[in-house]
């Protein structure tokens, strides 16, 4: 019984370590391509952005999609060996589920169109038509990204410290779980189709991160 503990807790550190070395590799690009990488390329030459979106750009994105695909599979897992079902958890895990959905899904199909394009003039030809409306589209989600990473931390990382965080999800009220999930639905429904908004700027998605914890945190906590 003991030597099964044992193993149960050392298979457990060992995913959660993995999602952390993951989590961190997926993170850090991501608001390195939102804080740094955005604002450079809105001052950045042609030629040199051309570049950059040639040979930096992809060996970024390489990092970010597959650090977000283990980050993911590795917090699935521990959340099978774990069996954590608290409210703050899920909470985290359905933002950082998303966000996983959003990297695959829309920014990396989205962003392969932007440096086919830039390749394609670098070679003489002409720049295909799509490539602004995918840049458009993989921004849009990027920003939501950022926007969500935030309380997605404060959540997988406070869930076992605020005891109100851990309540089980099934004892949580209706009326929390509506305007909770609620509001993370429309946010990604926004970030689909809709505009980057206050979003727009580093200084606006940072608060608006920060304002977006608050407002979860209470709709879990009083609600």
């Amino acid at each position: 019984m003991e030597l099964a503990l044992l193993q149960g807790n050392a298979i457990a550190f060992l995913l959660r370590w993995i999602h952390l070395l993951a989590g961190v590799a997926w993170i850090g690009l991501l608001w390195y391509f939102n804080f740094v990488q955005g604002e450079y390329f809105k001052e950045a030459e042609a030629s040199s952005k051309s570049d950059a979106i040639r040979k930096l750009v992809p060996r970024a994105l390489w990092w970010f999609r597959w650090g977000a695909m283990f980050t993911f599979l590795s917090g699935l897992a521990l959340l099978g060996v774990k069996h954590l079902m608290g409210y703050g958890i899920i909470v985290g895990a359905t933002l950082g589920i998303l966000m996983f959905l959003n990297v695959w899904l829309i920014i990396w199909p989205n962003q392969k169109i932007v440096i086919a394009s830039a390749e394609k003039v670098a070679a003489g030809g002409e720049a295909d038509p799509a490539a602004a409306g995918a840049l458009g589209k993989a921004g849009l989600a990027s920003r939501t990204n950022t926007l969500f990473s935030i309380p997605m931390l404060f959540f997988m990382a406070s869930s076992v410290h605020l005891a109100q965080l851990a309540t089980p999800v099934m004892n949580a009220g209706i009326v929390s779980l509506i305007a909770v999930f609620g509001l993370i639905l429309a946010l990604e429904l926004n970030g689909i189709m809709g505009k980057t908004g206050p979003m727009t700027s580093v200084k606006g998605v940072i608060h608006m991160g920060v304002l977006l914890t608050l407002v979860l945190y209470l709709g879990v906590d009083v609600l």
